[in-house]
């Protein structure tokens, strides 16, 4: 949101910048990586098959909303972007490190391969998914506190996330496993992983309320 008294799309100086502002910024960015190397692994969470992380991804859709609300619209696609190129990055680095071949010392060269080894199907499509639904959270965010309301700040999260979250799993879910899984496995995946997301929105809330609103205190 904009600051009192400044022109929309003005930098915001940066000692107007909380230090909460910075630290959900890391958070969001640490969140993005630790969602891709854990999603390596599927598991059974109350009977369903879910990539592990579903738990963490979630969370990144709040922790946009709250970049969204200290720092604007504009910044947060930069953010958005800037994470998606990091996730990149880290597959394309992981799969070099994967490939040097290991000190006969070490030992554990062959297990270090076949887990971090990057899907690259799934590496794009879970940035490709990240970037789109984090772009629409950002839209609709943004829709909701200038169009409907600046109050009830956890409405801004349900309902930007709303939108968001089913497309992000869509987009995933079919970028991923279509065509290679059986249509009723891919349905699966997003049934249980939306479930899951969902859940963890809800939880994720209150993290709205960790910055104040810049525009109303």
């Amino acid at each position: 949101m904009q600051l009192p008294g400044r022109r929309a799309g003005a930098a915001i100086p940066a000692a107007a910048i909380p230090a909460a502002a910075v630290i959900v910024v890391a958070l969001y960015i640490g969140a993005q990586m630790l969602a891709d190397i854990a999603s390596l692994k599927i598991g059974v969470v109350a009977g369903l098959s879910v990539d592990m992380g579903t738990f963490v991804y979630p969370f990144t859709f709040t922790l946009r909303d709250v970049v969204h609300k200290s720092l604007g619209k504009r910044n947060t696609r930069v953010l958005i972007i800037v994470a998606g190129l990091i996730n990149l990055v880290m597959a394309a680095y992981l799969l070099w490190s994967a490939l040097v071949p290991s000190d006969p010392e070490w030992g554990l060269g062959a297990e270090f391969k076949a887990v971090l080894s990057p899907v690259w199907r799934i590496v794009i499509a879970s940035i490709y998914a990240e970037v789109i639904s984090e772009l629409i959270d950002t839209e609709i965010y943004h829709w909701f506190v200038t169009k409907v309301t600046v109050r009830h700040q956890w409405a801004r999260v349900l309902v930007s996330n709303s939108v968001s979250v089913p497309v992000d799993n869509l987009l995933f879910s079919i970028g991923a496993f279509g065509w290679v899984l059986p249509g009723s496995v891919v349905a699966q995946i997003f049934l249980s992983n939306l479930l899951v997301k969902y859940a963890v929105t809800l939880v994720s809330m209150p993290l709205i309320y960790i910055t104040p609103d810049r525009a109303h205190p």
